[in-house]
């Protein structure tokens, strides 16, 4: 499929469009694999073809331009070829994450208005009756809708203009507070973290990318698959994360790139199961979404030889906005470098961008010079929400509601949410700053800090707690190296030791039952 000429900035080296991505790849090597799932094995040109069949497919279903087609499946190559057919389309695609309560989904749909819903038979099940037309993926059933319907469909190319700066995917928020917003993304936008991360040399044609973390999330789309093609790789759609298992897949796949949360690579460098040679094949150990302790780190120094890679980034961006370079000295709390293609500025309470060591508000915005100025767009709005939509990007920049500020090196760091400040006696206590205080001591698996309200304070420090396994916690030595490491009022009063703390599909802790758990006690 050829791009059409765009409307808006183009991405250095191409594509133009998501529609487009396995252009490159297709005349370069196409017998090539350049998709493997538990349930399919794709050349670069069975990989089109197929991609063509499903467009046709998802056509005859009434499937046009702009129209909305939801997918809850697992990670495998249905997922990942529906993506495409809808790119090829112009339709706009969601993911429905398969571990969401049955109302959840029921939102997403009714709020998104999609037109089709691509689902397990157990997720079918659960959205009837629906508006959506659902059709079924069950290739290990006998009533598989969609791969039936994808059989007798033709290979031809559709002959379909696509927009690539219009709608093309909707990424639901992970709704840690108050009802999921869907962020609008282009095509163009969900290339960008491919197109930088070619151009940074990070990876080569012959890796093999595995994703592990889940598809329905569009920006695992933009940093499995289409990073993958645009670096003319391979993409490999890993449906387990057990330890086991997952070694498995690396193993038997040789799977030299991987993008994971610091769970889940923890399980896989200590499980006793795994052996050494079972992750020989990685290469590029990727870890992401969620804070790392420094007993991680120290167990990834060990394992790589090299330090975890942390960057920041957000649903809205989408992706990742900066990033540390393990090469250079690490710099402790640092969230990294803006990445070449966006410019990180820090705004202030007055709306006047802040000095360099000054907190303030996060925001993104396009690089001012190089060659990547002018080429980033960040979301094109929220779903319906015109009010939202004008809030986060008033001044040509994408405010993040994310607190932060830059030094005079260039360095970023996070302090918090700005829904997840503590204001104790009119003092800001940033989470995110305690936490990282909290997960010094070994025993401290994991936490999460949150406020009560108070009537006096307005609120009170609390701290939540996860013991690593075995290990019993002392809070009283915690309470200690908390008041000999951060100011007075920073020191939570309350500590609550759990399980296990509630997670979303990216690895971070959900606060909100927190603070739920709090007004409850």
């Amino acid at each position: 499929m050829s791009d059409p000429t765009p409307a808006g900035p183009a991405i250095p080296g191409g594509p133009a469009s998501a529609a487009a991505v396995l252009d490159a790849g297709l005349a370069e090597h196409p017998d090539r694999e350049a998709l493997v799932g538990r349930h399919g094995r794709f050349t670069w040109a069975e990989l089109d073809a197929e991609a063509n069949r499903a467009a046709h497919a998802l056509a005859s279903l009434g499937v046009g331009a702009g129209d909305r087609v939801a997918m809850s499946l697992p990670n495998d190559v249905d997922i990942v070829v529906g993506f495409l057919a809808c790119m090829r389309l112009g339709a706009v695609w969601l993911g429905l994450s398969l571990v969401l309560a049955p109302p959840e989904k029921a939102y997403l749909l009714d709020d998104s208005g999609a037109a089709v819903v691509l689902a397990t038979p157990s997720i079918a099940a659960e959205l009837a009756p629906a508006t959506a037309r659902i059709v079924v993926v069950d290739p290990d059933g006998r009533d598989d809708e969609w791969r039936s319907r994808v059989a007798d469909a033709a290979a031809t190319p559709l002959d379909i203009s696509v927009d690539p700066h219009g709608p093309a995917a909707i990424a639901y928020t992970s709704g840690t507070t108050g009802r999921p917003k869907g962020a609008v993304h282009s095509q163009h936008n969900l290339l960008l973290p491919g197109a930088v991360a070619r151009a940074r040399a990070q990876y080569r044609a012959d890796d093999r990318v595995g994703v592990v973390l889940p598809l329905t999330i569009v920006n695992l789309i933009a940093l499995g698959p289409l990073l993958a093609w645009q670096v003319g790789a391979t993409c490999i759609a890993i449906d387990r994360v057990d330890a086991s298992s997952l070694a498995r897949w690396i193993r038997d796949e040789r799977v030299s790139a991987i993008s994971t949360v610091p769970t889940i690579m923890h399980d896989l460098l200590t499980n006793p199961e795994v052996e050494p040679d079972d992750l020989a094949s990685l290469r590029v150990p990727g870890v992401g979404g969620a804070d790392c302790p420094e007993s991680f780190r120290d167990l990834y120094r060990q394992r790589f030889g090299t330090e975890v890679t942390v960057g920041y980034g957000l649903t809205e961006a989408p992706t990742a906005v900066t990033m540390t370079v393990p090469e250079l000295p690490a710099v402790a709390g640092s969230a990294g470098r803006a990445l070449p293609h966006v410019r990180v500025v820090i705004i202030g309470g007055d709306g006047a961008e802040a000095s360099p060591g000054e907190v303030g508000e996060i925001c993104v915005g396009p690089a001012a010079d190089g060659p990547w100025a002018g080429v980033y767009t960040p979301m094109l709005g929220y779903w319906n929400r015109p009010a939202e939509t004008a809030e986060a990007l008033q001044g040509g920049l994408l405010h993040t509601g994310d607190l932060g500020l830059i030094d005079e090196h260039g360095e970023v760091f996070v302090k918090d949410r700005r829904h997840d400040l503590v204001i104790r006696g009119g003092a800001n206590v940033y989470p995110a700053e305690v936490e990282r205080v909290l997960h010094d001591d070994p025993g401290v698996a994991a936490c999460a800090v949150v406020g009560r309200p108070d009537d006096r304070l307005g609120e009170r420090v609390v701290a939540f707690v996860q013991p690593v396994e075995g290990a019993t916690l002392d809070i009283d030595q915690l309470r200690a190296h908390c008041s000999a490491n951060l100011a007075r009022y920073k020191v939570p009063e309350e500590f609550h030791v759990v399980d296990a703390f509630e997670r979303n599909a990216m690895g971070k802790i959900v606060k909100a039952g927190l603070r739920e758990r709090l007004g409850s006690t």
